[in-house]
């Protein structure tokens, strides 16, 4: 191969996308390899949209836990739903609790403590399973307030 026909080849490779390339000819071989190097990048745009929604639905949900009131637990314990295993729970998703009804019982150190509601409302989320340990200040339930 003459020197022109490689440096025609190598002008031809530059504009495309090939990184290497072989030829063989009358017994003698040629083998081309370049390295693709990024000068620079973008970030695509769906990839922005994401984040910002991911950004929207991360302060969508601080408002609203701002506007539910917040039922923690004043103790270390096994969290319990209900009185009794056979009983039925205190309150459910969606209950109508009033200030001062009981929501839970707290075990802790083989003695029940009730755990009240702070506020009137709705129970809007359970945090906590039935017989599931708890700590201090850890969110048991959030409620929407009327």
């Amino acid at each position: 191969m003459e020197i022109d026909e490689i440096k025609q080849l190598l002008e031809l490779l530059k504009d495309t996308d090939i990184t290497e390339l072989q030829i063989e000819r009358d017994g003698s071989k040629l083998k081309i390899k370049r390295e693709r190097f990024m000068s620079s990048f973008e970030i695509a745009p769906h990839v922005k949209s994401a984040a910002s929604a991911a950004a929207k639905e991360e302060a969508r949900k601080a408002e609203e836990t701002q506007r539910l009131a917040t039922i923690t637990s004043p103790i270390v314990g096994i969290f319990h739903m209900s009185p009794a295993p056979e009983a039925p729970p205190f309150v459910e998703f969606g209950s109508t609790v009033k200030k001062g009804q009981v929501l839970c019982i707290i075990e802790a150190m083989k003695l029940m403590n009730e755990i009240e509601s702070d506020v009137d409302g709705v129970i809007s989320k359970i945090l906590v399973e039935n017989g599931q340990p708890v700590e201090y200040g850890e969110p048991l339930f959030l409620i929407e307030p009327t």
